[in-house]
């Protein structure tokens, strides 16, 4: 049986839909009742909590370990779970971590997923680590504004990174999770060009035919709005990236076609997908 950890999410999703559909038994996790693919077993859990997890794991072979933004926050101890995998004869364990562990690594949150992915190399078992950069399904948050204003409200609209499509990163987990010959991988997961907030405005402007407005939020205006769902730290983290990414962060990877076989999706093939959200 294979856990997957935030299964109702922009990732999660798709992984337990393709484990599914692959005939694996899954058992998606989440905080709250959700719908889930036929014969998939659903647990409703909160991994802040580590006894109740443990349930989940109950007859697990391998693990797809997603961390909530929560997990995040100074006084949290993510490891644990790496640790509680362990312990309950999980044999692999597939780590969503983040680009910023190897570009930014002194960044609070960054130094916390690092200290994971060091006990998921420790525990004995197989492991991958999947480390990707902005996700395009970022772009949800712009979801209200467009339909009541024709509006995109962001930072730094100038400035690009190569986001990634959740979809690939779910592939890729998937791969991670069946396939042997990804065990000890790390993966640098990116889209396959550098897009700014302001082109992605003008991508989903000519997929709606409707005129969109970009309003450039200062870096104050961003951390408000990202700390209704994220600790502060990690919003920090998150800003600090985006104002100014490096040049490995804007690297275009070659990861998602190694591992997949065919190139990772555009921005454009994810707002085609996810169209009626801004209609």
């Amino acid at each position: 049986m294979i856990v997957v950890t935030g299964a109702t999410g922009n990732v999660g999703r798709p992984l337990t839909q393709a484990l599914a559909e692959a005939g694996e038994q899954v058992t998606a996790v989440s905080r709250r009742a959700a719908a889930v693919p036929h014969g998939v077993r659903h647990v409703t859990a909160d991994l802040t909590e580590p006894a109740g997890f443990a349930a989940a794991l109950d007859g697990a072979k391998s693990l797809f370990l997603l961390l909530s933004g929560d997990l995040h926050a100074p006084e949290a101890r993510p490891a644990e779970l790496v640790r509680l995998a362990a312990a309950s004869g999980v044999r692999r364990v597939v780590l969503l971590s983040s680009q910023g562990v190897a570009t930014r690594p002194l960044g609070p949150s960054r130094v916390a997923m690092r200290a994971v992915e060091d006990a998921l190399r420790d525990s004995g078992i197989d492991w991958s680590v999947l480390r990707p950069g902005g996700f395009a399904s970022n772009a949800f948050a712009w979801a209200e504004s467009l339909r009541t204003q024709g509006t995109v409200n962001a930072p730094f609209g100038d400035v690009g990174v190569p986001v990634v499509d959740p979809v690939d990163i779910a592939e890729v987990a998937a791969a991670c999770l069946l396939e042997d010959r990804h065990n000890g991988g790390v993966f640098t997961l990116t889209g396959p060009e550098v897009i700014t907030p302001r082109q992605q405005a003008v991508v989903i402007a000519d997929a709606l035919g409707s005129p969109v407005r970009f309003n450039e939020l200062t870096r104050d205006e961003a951390k408000a709005e990202m700390t209704r769902f994220v600790p502060a730290e990690l919003a920090d983290d998150t800003l600090d990236i985006i104002a100014s990414p490096n040049a490995e962060e804007m690297r275009i990877s070659p990861d998602v076609a190694r591992v997949l076989g065919r190139p990772p999706h555009s921005f454009d093939d994810w707002v085609a997908r996810n169209l009626a959200a801004f209609r």
